[in-house]
Formats: C-alpha cells, sequence, structure tokens
C-alpha cells in the first residue's frame, strides 16, 4: 500500500473524527437549551386546561417576586401570594398575567413576553452552537443561520420583556 493511500485514509478518520465531535457537541448544546428553555415554556405556551390571572408584584426578594393572585379562567381560585421568578422584567407594583404552574403558588409570565422570555435559554444556546457549527463543522452558512436565530430570539425577547 502506498504512503498516499494511507495518508489519505488518515486524514479521512481525522475529519470524520472532528465532524462527529463538533457534531455531538453542537446537538449536546441545542439540546441543553431546549431542555433549560422547556421547563417554563410548556406553561406560557400550553395555557389550556391552567389556572391563568394576574399578579400585583407587593415584594421581591433576592431570587423571587410575591403578590396576590387574581384569577382570570374559570375555576381559578384567588391566591394572597403567588411567586414569579425575579428578573430585569419583574418590578414591584406592576401587574402581569401569569399561569400557574400545577400544584403551587408558582407563576410563570404569560403572553407574548412570557413566552419569548422563557425560550432565552435557546436562544444563548443557538449562539454559543454557531461558533461550533461555524468553527468546528466549517459550515459558516448554517453558523450564520444559527447565530441570527439566536440573536434575533434574545433581541425580541429583550424588546418585548
Amino acid at each position: 500500500m502506498s504512503s498516499a493511500v494511507r495518508s489519505s485514509r488518515g486524514h479521512s478518520a481525522l475529519r470524520f473524527g472532528r465532524f462527529a465531535a463538533m457534531g455531538t457537541v453542537a446537538a449536546l448544546i441545542l439540546i441543553a437549551g431546549v431542555w433549560a428553555s422547556w421547563g417554563t415554556a410548556q406553561h406560557a405556551m400550553l395555557t389550556k386546561g391552567r389556572e391563568r390571572g394576574t399578579v400585583e408584584v407587593t415584594g421581591c426578594g433576592e431570587q423571587t417576586c410575591t403578590g396576590p393572585y387574581t384569577p382570570l379562567s374559570r375555576g381559578s381560585q384567588p391566591r394572597a401570594e403567588v411567586v414569579l421568578e425575579k428578573s430585569a422584567a419583574v418590578e414591584k407594583g406592576r401587574t402581569y398575567t401569569v399561569v400557574l404552574k400545577p400544584g403551587g403558588a408558582q407563576g410563570v409570565r404569560s403572553g407574548p413576553a412570557g413566552v419569548l422570555y422563557a425560550w432565552v435559554p435557546l436562544g444563548g444556546a443557538l449562539l454559543l452552537a454557531s461558533v461550533v457549527v461555524a468553527g468546528g463543522l466549517l459550515m459558516t452558512r448554517v453558523g450564520w443561520g444559527l447565530a441570527l436565530s439566536g440573536a434575533g430570539l434574545l433581541t425580541a425577547a429583550f424588546l418585548v420583556v
């Protein structure tokens, strides 16, 4: 066997190894982004049959904000206190539409602002995966597509929230 054939096979094996490794890394980043987002997004997006209402934020701590819950959906009961995750988008004295998580007093913002905010981790994952796809897989156009999708999602969430 000539050295050119062995070199070609070795080069092909290395290219395949790089493609497999970078493809796996990119897929894991995207799966982690969906996983991190879905915990909140499912409540904000799939509201049918869930308790919906408003929360007027009366106090905020280190991690959470609380306030009384006023129901908007049939069968929902008023609550003296519902907990919302504290973020830059939640302020004391404002009223937010929420969906309650089943079996508790934990609320998730609903509507376009809540849905976009829930998918922010996926936006970050898209940006990170774009670097892996463009640099590691040498798929520049796909990398740009992922980057623009992630940046668009993050920008929309910033503007709506």
